[in-house]
Protein backbone atom coordinates (compact mmCIF):
# COMPACT_ATOMS: atom_id res chain seq x y z
CA UNK A 1 0.00 0.00 0.00
CA UNK A 2 2.58 2.33 0.60
CA UNK A 3 4.27 1.83 -2.38
CA UNK A 4 1.22 2.40 -4.04
CA UNK A 5 0.91 5.93 -2.49
CA UNK A 6 4.77 7.13 -3.21
CA UNK A 7 4.44 5.54 -7.13
CA UNK A 8 1.02 8.28 -7.02
CA UNK A 9 3.26 11.01 -6.32
CA UNK A 10 4.94 13.09 -9.56
CA UNK A 11 8.23 12.42 -9.26
CA UNK A 12 10.78 15.02 -7.76
CA UNK A 13 8.56 16.67 -5.17
CA UNK A 14 10.95 15.29 -2.79
CA UNK A 15 13.50 17.63 -4.16
CA UNK A 16 11.71 20.71 -5.00
CA UNK A 17 10.64 20.56 -1.16
CA UNK A 18 14.30 20.51 0.07
CA UNK A 19 15.46 23.21 -2.71
CA UNK A 20 12.74 25.21 -1.01
CA UNK A 21 13.87 24.72 2.51
CA UNK A 22 17.63 25.56 1.75
CA UNK A 23 16.60 29.04 -0.39
CA UNK A 24 14.24 29.90 2.80
CA UNK A 25 17.91 29.09 4.70
CA UNK A 26 20.03 31.13 2.07
CA UNK A 27 18.03 34.04 1.53
CA UNK A 28 19.04 35.72 4.59
CA UNK A 29 22.51 35.51 3.93
CA UNK A 30 22.02 36.46 0.82
CA UNK A 31 20.35 39.59 1.38
CA UNK A 32 23.11 39.81 4.17
CA UNK A 33 26.05 40.23 1.27
CA UNK A 34 24.14 41.78 -1.24
CA UNK A 35 23.11 44.85 1.68
CA UNK A 36 27.30 44.76 2.06
CA UNK A 37 28.32 44.85 -1.24
CA UNK A 38 25.71 47.93 -1.78
CA UNK A 39 27.48 49.76 0.99
CA UNK A 40 24.14 50.03 3.01
CA UNK A 41 24.91 51.08 7.04
CA UNK A 42 22.45 50.00 9.85
CA UNK A 43 20.32 52.87 11.52
CA UNK A 44 22.02 54.57 14.38
CA UNK A 45 21.59 53.09 17.95
CA UNK A 46 18.64 54.28 20.02
CA UNK A 47 20.54 55.04 23.28
CA UNK A 48 21.01 59.40 23.09
CA UNK A 49 24.08 59.12 25.58
CA UNK A 50 27.69 57.90 24.65
CA UNK A 51 27.63 53.97 26.14
CA UNK A 52 30.63 53.42 27.83
CA UNK A 53 32.82 50.13 28.19
CA UNK A 54 31.54 49.32 31.69
CA UNK A 55 33.90 49.57 34.38
CA UNK A 56 33.40 49.69 38.56
CA UNK A 57 33.54 52.73 40.21
CA UNK A 58 33.65 50.90 43.50
CA UNK A 59 35.00 54.75 45.54
CA UNK A 60 32.69 55.77 48.92
CA UNK A 61 30.32 58.38 46.70
CA UNK A 62 29.23 55.70 44.51
CA UNK A 63 29.48 52.74 46.94
CA UNK A 64 27.08 54.61 49.07
CA UNK A 65 23.99 54.94 46.39
CA UNK A 66 24.79 51.13 45.41
CA UNK A 67 21.14 49.74 44.48
CA UNK A 68 20.32 53.20 42.79
CA UNK A 69 20.73 54.58 39.24
CA UNK A 70 23.09 57.55 39.63
CA UNK A 71 23.62 61.13 37.58
CA UNK A 72 26.16 62.41 38.66
CA UNK A 73 28.35 65.46 37.17
CA UNK A 74 31.69 66.77 37.92
CA UNK A 75 31.76 70.93 38.85
CA UNK A 76 33.28 73.36 41.13
CA UNK A 77 31.48 74.45 43.68
CA UNK A 78 31.66 78.86 42.64
CA UNK A 79 28.95 76.60 40.03
CA UNK A 80 29.28 78.04 36.81
CA UNK A 81 25.74 78.89 34.79
CA UNK A 82 26.35 75.65 32.49
CA UNK A 83 27.12 73.51 35.78
CA UNK A 84 23.36 75.04 37.37
CA UNK A 85 22.01 73.97 34.04
CA UNK A 86 23.16 70.25 34.19
CA UNK A 87 21.82 70.50 37.98
CA UNK A 88 18.72 71.43 36.88
CA UNK A 89 18.50 69.21 34.11
CA UNK A 90 19.48 66.09 36.73
CA UNK A 91 16.65 67.13 38.50
CA UNK A 92 14.33 67.29 35.79
CA UNK A 93 15.01 63.59 34.45
CA UNK A 94 14.77 62.41 37.75
CA UNK A 95 11.10 63.38 38.15
CA UNK A 96 9.87 62.76 34.82
CA UNK A 97 10.27 58.97 35.57
CA UNK A 98 7.29 59.48 37.69
CA UNK A 99 6.55 56.45 39.83
CA UNK A 100 10.20 55.41 38.99
CA UNK A 101 12.25 58.19 40.43
CA UNK A 102 12.63 56.66 43.48
CA UNK A 103 15.03 54.17 41.71
CA UNK A 104 17.20 56.99 40.78
CA UNK A 105 19.59 59.60 42.71
CA UNK A 106 21.83 62.80 41.79
CA UNK A 107 25.24 63.14 42.70
CA UNK A 108 27.32 66.38 42.29
CA UNK A 109 31.24 65.66 42.89
CA UNK A 110 32.55 69.00 43.71
CA UNK A 111 36.19 69.40 42.32
CA UNK A 112 37.34 72.21 44.41
CA UNK A 113 37.01 73.37 47.69
CA UNK A 114 34.87 76.60 47.37
CA UNK A 115 31.17 76.00 49.50
CA UNK A 116 28.33 75.99 46.70
CA UNK A 117 25.76 79.06 47.36
CA UNK A 118 22.80 78.36 49.83
CA UNK A 119 20.30 79.42 47.32
CA UNK A 120 21.74 76.98 45.02
CA UNK A 121 21.88 74.04 47.49
CA UNK A 122 18.02 74.93 48.15
CA UNK A 123 16.91 74.72 44.45
CA UNK A 124 18.48 71.59 44.00
CA UNK A 125 17.00 69.97 46.89
CA UNK A 126 18.03 65.98 47.22
CA UNK A 127 20.83 65.98 45.26
CA UNK A 128 24.22 64.64 46.91
CA UNK A 129 27.26 66.11 47.54
CA UNK A 130 30.31 65.04 47.93
CA UNK A 131 33.93 65.48 47.08
CA UNK A 132 36.45 62.84 45.39
CA UNK A 133 39.99 62.34 45.61
CA UNK A 134 41.90 62.46 41.66
CA UNK A 135 41.58 58.45 41.85
CA UNK A 136 37.92 58.84 41.94
CA UNK A 137 37.81 61.00 39.19
CA UNK A 138 40.19 59.35 36.79
CA UNK A 139 37.81 56.21 36.19
CA UNK A 140 35.32 58.62 34.64
CA UNK A 141 36.39 59.18 30.72
CA UNK A 142 35.49 62.25 29.10
CA UNK A 143 35.82 64.11 25.52
CA UNK A 144 37.19 67.16 26.79
CA UNK A 145 36.68 67.82 30.76
CA UNK A 146 34.82 65.66 32.50
CA UNK A 147 32.81 69.08 33.94
CA UNK A 148 31.28 69.01 30.61
CA UNK A 149 29.27 65.98 30.97
CA UNK A 150 26.66 64.20 32.99
CA UNK A 151 27.17 60.39 33.82
CA UNK A 152 25.19 57.19 34.52
CA UNK A 153 26.21 54.86 37.11
CA UNK A 154 24.40 51.91 37.19
CA UNK A 155 22.91 50.23 40.59
CA UNK A 156 25.85 47.64 40.66
CA UNK A 157 27.95 50.53 40.50
CA UNK A 158 29.44 50.72 37.06
CA UNK A 159 29.91 53.86 34.72
CA UNK A 160 27.49 53.33 32.02
CA UNK A 161 26.66 56.44 29.88
CA UNK A 162 28.28 59.70 29.10
CA UNK A 163 25.61 62.24 27.74
CA UNK A 164 27.29 65.14 25.75
CA UNK A 165 28.05 68.93 26.52
CA UNK A 166 24.73 70.01 26.03
CA UNK A 167 22.00 67.26 26.44
CA UNK A 168 19.02 67.16 25.20
CA UNK A 169 16.61 66.37 28.12
CA UNK A 170 13.98 64.79 26.55
CA UNK A 171 16.43 62.36 24.76
CA UNK A 172 17.85 61.94 28.41
CA UNK A 173 14.41 60.90 29.76
CA UNK A 174 13.79 58.26 27.13
CA UNK A 175 17.19 56.57 27.96
CA UNK A 176 16.67 56.49 31.28
CA UNK A 177 13.09 54.84 31.25
CA UNK A 178 14.76 52.54 28.37
CA UNK A 179 17.04 51.41 31.16
CA UNK A 180 14.72 51.47 34.65
CA UNK A 181 11.70 49.57 31.99
CA UNK A 182 14.57 46.71 31.12
CA UNK A 183 16.13 46.99 34.14
CA UNK A 184 15.27 44.72 37.60
CA UNK A 185 18.05 45.96 39.39
CA UNK A 186 17.86 49.57 41.58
Amino acid sequence: MDQAKRAERPPGRGRLTLVLIGALFALPVAVGWIAYLAGWVPGTTSNYGTLLAPRPIAATPIAALRGKWVLLQFDGGACSPHCEKKLYYMRQVRRAQGKEMSRVERLWIVTDAIAPRAELLSAIEGTRIARAGAEFTAAFAAEGARTDHIYLVDPLGNLMLRFPREPDPARMVKDLERLLKYSGFG
